[in-house]
């Protein structure tokens, strides 16, 4: 499968380089030789051919970046979708990108779900309001390349980006990960902190725990049961155990029935709450009263990440490909690291030393990081189906 991966990849550069060849020759005005290679096409491959020279391209390092900025800046827009401004940084991602190059952009429902994203692709079809680029889970990054709803797209940096974080077709890319983790709210439980799930057993967190959303519509949600199921002898193949721990977690009566969010947090109606790490990390940067300490769990270090995809028709597709370029540039990557997540290239620029020493301490317990394990798309499928056949019998709506 990489061998083809990369085969295709090769094709598409090849096409592209041809592409970009067949422009010079066109404004060369050498009209006659480039007659003699068309005239050898079928009508089939006549158009593709027509079309590419139109098209902006599927391979960003065969293209400059003043090209890009031209193109993108003749659009004047970019339409963004599902991205809330605390979440990975994401306010400060985009403020930085309009500045930068000049050109607005319209955030449409910041608290959408990947699922909301995928329908607006499909909905929004033709419309100038459509999404020109996604942020989703990887279960719908697959479902949407499959369905057809993103266009090829292999950004400058792509091959830098690990192996198992990428679609070798170049319909999506993993932009960054995180791990899930306690937030623990220090106004209301003191120096009292979990360190690992066994802890949350305890009589001192009764009423205190909750989730990010329920496991049954919630990604969030579903990768804090796969952390209590490696915590309690599951896997990643195994996710009942993690079910069974918050059926226990409740009938002590420590968990909560209220899904967290900024402001139960910063309240204090959600004492403990299991989230990502860069979530947990941004509200206590955001809400400093609270003192919120994020906490890795020490027995079940589980993570996902998220991924970026092109509208296969957005309304602004120069601009869509130069958010992505800028995305996967070292700004762009410290722009997410300083939101506390793990950008695709983390591994790529702590070799290259161009990650500040200060946002790699900002990270709650280095060490954690390495025990971190990641579930396979199939096996987050098989983990909902079991949660949503389980979770209301043993835990609850």
């Amino acid at each position: 499968m990489e061998d083809f991966q990369e085969q295709e990849y090769e094709f598409l550069r090849r096409l592209e380089e041809e592409k970009l060849g067949r422009k010079k020759l066109l404004k060369r005005g050498l009209a006659a030789g480039a007659g003699l290679t068309v005239m050898s096409l079928s009508p089939a491959a006549l158009a593709a051919r027509s079309k590419a020279l139109v098209d902006p391209p599927s391979i960003g390092r065969l293209t400059k970046l003043s090209d890009f900025v031209k193109e993108a800046k003749k659009e004047g827009k970019l339409n963004v979708i599902a991205l809330p401004p605390d979440w990975a940084n994401y306010g400060e991602i985009i403020s930085t990108f309009s500045k930068k190059y000049g050109i607005s952009i319209t955030s449409d429902n910041p608290d959408g779900s990947s699922a909301q994203e995928n329908q607006a692709v499909r909905s929004r079809k033709g419309d100038s309001r459509a999404p020109d680029v996604l942020d989703v889970s990887p279960t719908f990054a697959i479902a949407g390349a499959n369905e057809g709803l993103y266009a090829k797209y292999f950004t400058t940096n792509f091959r830098k980006v690990p192996r198992a974080m990428k679609d070798g077709r170049g319909f999506w890319v993993g932009d960054y990960w995180g791990v899930i983790s306690f937030g623990v709210n220090g106004a209301v439980m003191g120096s009292t902190a979990p360190k690992s799930w066994k802890d949350l057993l305890k009589p001192e967190y009764k009423n205190r725990v909750a989730l990010n959303g329920s496991p049954l519509s919630s990604g969030s949600a579903v990768a804090g049961v796969f952390s209590a199921s490696i915590a309690n002898g599951g896997s990643l193949n195994d996710i009942g155990p993690g079910i069974d721990f918050f059926a226990q977690l409740k009938s002590v009566g420590n968990f909560l029935p209220i899904q967290s969010t900024p402001a139960t947090i910063a309240s204090g109606q959600t004492p403990v709450t299991i989230d990502w790490d860069y979530l947990n990390l941004a509200y206590g940067k955001n809400s400093p009263a609270a003192k919120i300490k994020t906490v890795i769990p020490s027995d079940g270090v589980y993570g996902a990440y998220y991924c970026q995809a092109v509208n296969a028709t957005a309304p602004h597709p120069w601009a869509a490909r130069l958010w992505q370029e800028f995305l996967y540039s070292d700004q762009g990557q410290l722009l997410w690291l300083k939101g506390y997540s793990h950008p695709a290239l983390f591994a790529n620029m702590v070799a290259r030393k161009v990650v500040p020493s200060a946002m790699i301490k900002a990270l709650p317990n280095a060490a954690a990081y390495s025990k971190v394990r990641f579930a396979s798309p199939a096996q987050v499928k098989a983990a909902r189906a079991t949660i949503a056949t389980e979770w209301p019998k043993k835990v609850g709506a």
